[in-house]
């Protein structure tokens, strides 16, 4: 059987299993999937394959991450249905033992009382009344039996869609390389001087310090813009699936500050321009590593550091969700997701992509711009 019949077949075998929101999650996630892998047919026919191999591989992380959450909610569920029936065995045992002596003693003789026919009346009409609440035990106990069986085969026959859809976003991922190396479409603002940008690096200590020489990279005069995002102030969506890990001007781990927020992904999360931008950096700068700066508007930029692969080149003007990078890791082998999916500790989210908002190359506290109220 299929997962996507496994599934199926839960959600039609009884109305209370249709409600168990570990079979509704892992159905979710296998459409999503299933979606995903028919995008990805369909990108290399796309007019704009960037965004659409883009959308491709936000659908398939979107789908991989259900996945994993209907997975940790179909062990948990089946962990706790399994602990309730042993924890009731003398209970089942003796319900058993009762249901088995209804059912095969003759009603002549179950209906018999010592006491006469008024006796034989009163039994009648109490065994009426507790013959239902047994069938009805019994009931609940062959659903909570054929769910924790269904529980069971569904992270059984979990691997071949996760299989499918891990091998579908790395195919995603490449062919999104090759469309973005193969794009002449973008605007430029200006052209970047790589002499002149090696030797502000090499004199720079600080990401201020770089921020305020920006403007002296580029072979030419920059271009003029106009282009304003204030009217988006605190609802532009964040670069990359994730979770804060430390927020602006929050000690980490070595109890070092910094005026960013800390967004923890899973590797190999796409991260994307949350808005219409110009490059004006992307490389290695100090100790943060791969990084991308982009300038919503004149006087703003968002930095994004902690990528392993950065994509486009300074002076391009890109729209509003293009990829401007990959955060590095491995993808888990299916081993590792499913035993991740059960314990629910956010492990999965190894990557963490640094951000920082400068406002006339003074830092801002990001979530005056972004909105973090929900969790990737």
């Amino acid at each position: 059987m299929t997962f996507r019949a496994l599934i199926l077949a839960m959600a039609f075998a009884s109305p209370a299993s249709a409600q168990t929101d570990p079979s509704t999650a892992a159905l979710n996630a296998a459409r999503k999937l299933e979606q995903a892998s028919i995008a990805l047919t369909e990108a290399d026919s796309a007019r704009d394959r960037v965004r659409a191999l883009t959308a491709t591989i936000q659908a398939y992380e979107a789908g991989l991450s259900a996945m994993r959450d209907g997975l940790r909610r179909a062990a948990t569920r089946e962990a706790q249905l399994t602990a309730e029936l042993h924890a009731r065995e003398e209970d089942v045992a003796q319900l058993l033992g009762v249901l088995q002596t209804i059912e095969t003693t003759a009603p002549p003789v179950l209906m018999l009382h010592p006491s006469g026919p008024l006796g034989s009346a009163r039994a009648g009409m109490m065994l009426s009344e507790v013959t239902p609440a047994l069938n009805a035990r019994a009931q609940a106990l062959a659903e909570n039996l054929h769910e924790v069986q269904t529980l069971r085969l569904l992270q059984q026959n979990a691997s071949e869609t996760l299989t499918e859809g891990l091998v579908g976003v790395q195919t995603a991922r490449t062919k999104l390389s090759e469309a973005i190396s193969d794009r002449t479409d973008l605007p430029r603002r200006f052209i970047e001087d790589p002499i002149r940008t090696a030797i502000l690096i090499s004199s720079t200590e600080t990401l201020e310090g770089f921020a305020s020489g920006l403007s002296e990279i580029s072979e030419g005069e920059i271009a003029q813009t106009d282009a304003n995002v204030s009217n988006r102030q605190g609802q532009i969506a964040l670069p990359s699936r994730g979770v804060i890990l430390h927020h602006a001007d929050e000690s980490d781990a070595a109890g070092v500050t910094r005026p960013g927020i800390v967004l923890a992904t899973r590797p190999r999360a796409i991260v994307t321009s949350p808005t219409a931008a110009t490059i004006r950096y992307r490389g290695p700068l100090l100790e943060l590593g791969n990084l991308i700066i982009l300038e919503p508007q004149p006087g703003l930029l968002f930095v994004f550091a902690g990528l392993q692969e950065v994509y486009g080149e300074a002076g391009q003007v890109i729209p509003e969700g293009t990829p401007v990078g990959l955060m590095p890791g491995e993808t888990p082998e299916i081993g590792a997701i499913l035993s991740t999916s059960g314990d629910g500790t956010g492990t999965e989210r190894s990557e963490t992509l640094y951000i920082e908002v400068r406002q006339d190359n003074s830092p801002v506290d990001p979530e005056s711009w972004f909105r973090t109220d929900k969790d990737g």
